[in-house]
């Protein structure tokens, strides 16, 4: 019979409940398992949209110009994004001197580190066994691994969120532990010149002001005289953002580059403030979030219909163990779900909180026979998912498969991946079969790990030479000549990071007709220069239609011609 959920939280040392050779043994292959997912496929493959090759692409002129407080892209200030993610990748290039070697670096070990705080917070707060439940949350909730796999901000974010979380917890939960608590608060302040969010840790202050008002159990309560302490935590905020800030503002308000004044007030403005309050872009309803947690965070999110009852019983007993990462959790949902514009990733910092929240109950719903039904119908889906998708591809059942391959200039070798799909939904439904209800656990896991691994072996090297269009430019550089210009219109961030010999560009942001404006004149400039344009566009003078066009191929769903100075004679 399955053992009932706790009337409130472990005590955090229960040794009598412990197995520490059982419990060494899942911690090896907790960290086997962590390590095998997020690393494989490491090196084999170069940035692909989104984002990656935008990141990469201004880390690497960061390197070659030396200007480390206003990152460019191509000729243009980048000001989307605060630079610590940039410097973190310039660093790895420069330490690793390989692109291809470097660039999933920092999101690897911010991965890695977000699973060992979060697994240390709770084996502190509770026992090691339920630090080890957490840990196993957030490495099984699929979007954590997809992100960790991905050169793009939002593992560093949530690095430095749940670190500046855990500098917090260990000073209100487990202190009074002053330098914790600034820790947590310089960490906070770091995840700011990361992305604009990354103050949002210093929230969990509210939860915890009140449930000490209260009265509430496992507090700690530092003297009175803690006042100037607690002010200590807002310099070591600033003086996390100063490191950057200070010197930023000190060039930009000089007005020696009147770009940089621009740069500042679009950062400052337009990418945080407006962005927050009147977004321009995925705009989504208020409860969109509620689907990302459903749908993305699965296998863990399957578990909260049973957590319901074990944190109302935490809530009676005031145990803020449970409950002040588990507020904090919900602070960042209403914080997000506020705003109008919405992506799934944005509330990616809030798992390792909920996981937390989760770890005291964990075992005790795991070993609950609905939980685990509900993982073995979560597991037989899965793989009925993937099995049928490999098959419908395979014969021309799905459309979709037919134009992703096409899109992607993909050619009868895309039939890898649709095996590949069968041959992980085979798998995913004989472990489930094999290890039925009983150890449903141990399937899910196999399943997942397998899953991650073989997509990252098969699909990275296959996708590889289309994603990144280093295919592309090597294809262009071949037709134009090793020593012939090539101008770029329309380009994406991958084309200026993959390019090979001279190219120029004509901005990135300025709208097409002006670039194409610019693009002639720069070509009749100078006879043998080539252009590198897409195909298709309704009433443009360049293009596939153009004199003596030249097909360069299929990337990231665009077709991509190289014209010279003849395709330019219909054109003012």
């Amino acid at each position: 019979m399955a053992s009932p959920a706790p009337d409130h939280p472990p005590e955090r040392a229960t040794p009598a409940g412990l197995r520490p050779d059982a419990d060494a043994r899942a911690t090896r292959l907790f960290w086997l398992a962590a390590f095998a997912v997020l690393a494989a496929g490491y090196g084999l493959r170069d940035p692909w949209p989104a984002d990656e090759p935008r990141f990469v692409l201004v880390a690497q002129q960061m390197l070659a110009s030396g200007d480390f407080l206003f990152p460019h892209r191509g000729q243009e200030l980048y000001a989307d994004k605060p630079p610590l993610f940039f410097w973190l990748l310039a660093a790895a290039r420069g330490l690793l001197g390989s692109m291809r070697w470097s660039f999933l670096l920092p999101s690897l070990l911010a991965s890695l580190g977000t699973l060992w705080l979060v697994k240390d917070l709770g084996s502190r707060l509770w026992n090691p066994r339920a630090g080890l439940w957490a840990g196993v949350a957030v490495l099984a909730a699929v979007q954590f691994v997809y992100q960790g796999k991905r050169a793009q901000i939002d593992p560093t974010l949530v690095a430095l969120t749940t670190l500046s979380l855990y500098g917090l917890c260990r000073h209100v939960l487990l202190g009074p532990h002053w330098r914790w608590y600034w820790a947590g608060c310089f960490a906070a302040g770091l995840g700011v010149i990361a992305k604009g969010v990354g103050f949002l840790p210093l929230l969990a202050l509210l939860p915890y002001a009140a449930m000490r008002t209260a009265g509430w159990s496992n507090l700690a309560v530092p003297a009175p005289r803690g006042t100037l302490r607690w002010l200590g935590g807002a310099l070591a905020f600033l003086a996390a953002i100063a490191l950057w800030g200070a010197p930023m503002l000190r060039e930009a308000l000089a007005g020696a580059d009147p770009g940089h004044a621009a740069y500042l007030d679009n950062l400052l403005y337009r990418q945080t403030a407006t962005r927050y309050t009147d977004a321009w872009h995925h705009h989504q309803p208020a409860w969109y979030f509620l689907g990302v947690v459903a749908l993305f965070w699965l296998p863990t999110s399957l578990a909260l219909p049973w957590l319901a009852k074990p944190w109302a019983r935490a809530w009676q007993a005031r145990d803020a163990r449970a409950w002040l990462p588990l507020a904090w959790t919900l602070l960042v949902l209403a914080f997000f779900s506020a705003s109008p514009g919405k992506r799934d990733m944005y509330i990616l910092p809030a798992l390792p909180a909920l996981a937390l929240a989760m770890a005291p109950f964990a075992q005790a719903v795991f070993e609950r026979a609905g939980f685990r039904r509900a993982l073995f119908a979560f597991l037989l889906a899965f793989g009925a998912l993937l099995l049928l998708a490999g098959v419908g591809a395979l014969a021309g059942w799905i459309p979709a498969a037919a134009r992703h391959a096409a899109n992607r200039g993909l050619g009868p070798e895309v039939a890898v991946l649709w095996w590949m799909l069968v041959a992980l939904g085979t798998a995913t439904l004989v472990f489930a079969l094999a290890g039925r209800i009983t150890h449903v656990g141990r399937s899910v896991a196999l399943s997942l790990v397998a899953t991650w691994i073989v997509t990252s072996l098969v699909a990275y090297p296959l996708l590889d030479a289309s994603s990144s269009a280093r295919a592309l430019m090597q294809h262009a550089r071949e037709l134009a000549g090793a020593g012939t210009e090539i101008g770029l219109v329309d380009w994406k961030e991958q084309h200026l990071l993959q390019a090979v010999g001279p190219v120029a560009e004509f901005g990135f942001r300025a709208p097409r007709a002006e670039q194409v404006e610019r693009a002639v004149a720069w070509v009749r400039a100078k006879p043998g220069r080539k252009l590198l344009v897409q195909g298709g566009k309704a009433g443009e003078c360049l293009g596939p239609t153009a004199a003596n066009a030249q097909p360069v191929g299929v990337a990231n769903r665009r077709t991509w011609w190289l014209v010279g100075i003849e395709a330019t004679g219909g054109c003012r």
